[in-house]
Protein backbone atom coordinates (compact mmCIF):
# COMPACT_ATOMS: atom_id res chain seq x y z
CA UNK A 1 0.00 0.00 0.00
CA UNK A 2 1.21 3.52 -0.68
CA UNK A 3 2.51 5.43 2.30
CA UNK A 4 3.09 8.99 1.15
CA UNK A 5 0.25 11.24 0.16
CA UNK A 6 1.59 11.61 -3.38
CA UNK A 7 1.71 7.82 -3.76
CA UNK A 8 -1.87 7.58 -2.53
CA UNK A 9 -2.94 10.17 -5.08
CA UNK A 10 -1.04 8.34 -7.84
CA UNK A 11 -2.87 5.13 -6.92
CA UNK A 12 -6.24 6.90 -7.15
CA UNK A 13 -5.28 8.33 -10.55
CA UNK A 14 -4.12 4.95 -11.80
CA UNK A 15 -7.41 3.33 -10.86
CA UNK A 16 -9.40 6.09 -12.56
CA UNK A 17 -7.27 5.99 -15.71
CA UNK A 18 -7.46 2.19 -15.81
CA UNK A 19 -11.28 2.25 -15.77
CA UNK A 20 -11.37 4.90 -18.50
CA UNK A 21 -8.88 3.02 -20.68
CA UNK A 22 -10.80 -0.24 -20.31
CA UNK A 23 -14.02 1.48 -21.41
CA UNK A 24 -12.28 2.93 -24.46
CA UNK A 25 -10.75 -0.44 -25.34
CA UNK A 26 -14.10 -2.25 -24.96
CA UNK A 27 -15.72 0.32 -27.25
CA UNK A 28 -13.02 -0.27 -29.84
CA UNK A 29 -13.44 -4.03 -29.67
CA UNK A 30 -17.21 -3.63 -30.01
CA UNK A 31 -16.82 -1.54 -33.19
CA UNK A 32 -14.44 -4.14 -34.64
CA UNK A 33 -16.86 -6.94 -33.75
CA UNK A 34 -19.74 -5.16 -35.53
CA UNK A 35 -17.51 -4.69 -38.60
CA UNK A 36 -16.54 -8.37 -38.69
CA UNK A 37 -20.18 -9.37 -38.27
CA UNK A 38 -21.17 -7.27 -41.28
CA UNK A 39 -18.38 -8.95 -43.25
CA UNK A 40 -19.67 -12.36 -42.23
CA UNK A 41 -23.15 -11.39 -43.46
CA UNK A 42 -21.58 -10.34 -46.78
CA UNK A 43 -23.08 -6.88 -46.60
CA UNK A 44 -20.49 -4.78 -48.47
CA UNK A 45 -22.17 -1.40 -48.09
CA UNK A 46 -22.60 -1.82 -44.36
CA UNK A 47 -19.06 -3.17 -44.02
CA UNK A 48 -17.62 -0.08 -45.72
CA UNK A 49 -19.54 2.18 -43.33
CA UNK A 50 -18.37 0.13 -40.39
CA UNK A 51 -14.76 0.27 -41.63
CA UNK A 52 -14.93 4.05 -41.49
CA UNK A 53 -16.17 3.85 -37.91
CA UNK A 54 -13.38 1.39 -37.08
CA UNK A 55 -10.77 3.78 -38.51
CA UNK A 56 -12.15 6.65 -36.46
CA UNK A 57 -12.23 4.58 -33.29
CA UNK A 58 -8.68 3.29 -33.84
CA UNK A 59 -7.35 6.79 -34.44
CA UNK A 60 -9.01 8.15 -31.31
CA UNK A 61 -7.80 5.23 -29.23
CA UNK A 62 -4.22 5.68 -30.47
CA UNK A 63 -4.36 9.43 -29.94
CA UNK A 64 -5.47 9.01 -26.33
CA UNK A 65 -2.62 6.56 -25.71
CA UNK A 66 -4.70 3.48 -24.95
CA UNK A 67 -3.04 1.63 -27.83
CA UNK A 68 0.13 2.51 -29.68
CA UNK A 69 -0.05 4.20 -33.09
CA UNK A 70 1.67 1.31 -34.85
CA UNK A 71 -0.89 -1.14 -33.48
CA UNK A 72 -3.68 1.09 -34.78
CA UNK A 73 -2.03 1.21 -38.18
CA UNK A 74 -1.53 -2.57 -38.23
CA UNK A 75 -5.17 -3.21 -37.29
CA UNK A 76 -6.42 -0.78 -39.96
CA UNK A 77 -4.35 -2.55 -42.57
CA UNK A 78 -5.51 -6.02 -41.57
CA UNK A 79 -9.17 -5.06 -41.27
CA UNK A 80 -9.19 -3.29 -44.64
CA UNK A 81 -7.56 -6.30 -46.27
CA UNK A 82 -10.43 -8.43 -44.94
CA UNK A 83 -12.84 -6.26 -46.92
CA UNK A 84 -10.71 -6.46 -50.06
CA UNK A 85 -10.13 -10.20 -49.83
CA UNK A 86 -13.74 -11.12 -49.07
CA UNK A 87 -15.56 -11.73 -52.31
CA UNK A 88 -18.66 -9.80 -51.42
CA UNK A 89 -21.57 -9.47 -53.75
Amino acid sequence: MPITSSAKKALRQNKRHNKKNLLIKKGLLNVIRVYKKSLALKNKGEAEKQLSAVYQSLDKTAKSGVIKPNKASRLKSRLSSLLKNKHLI
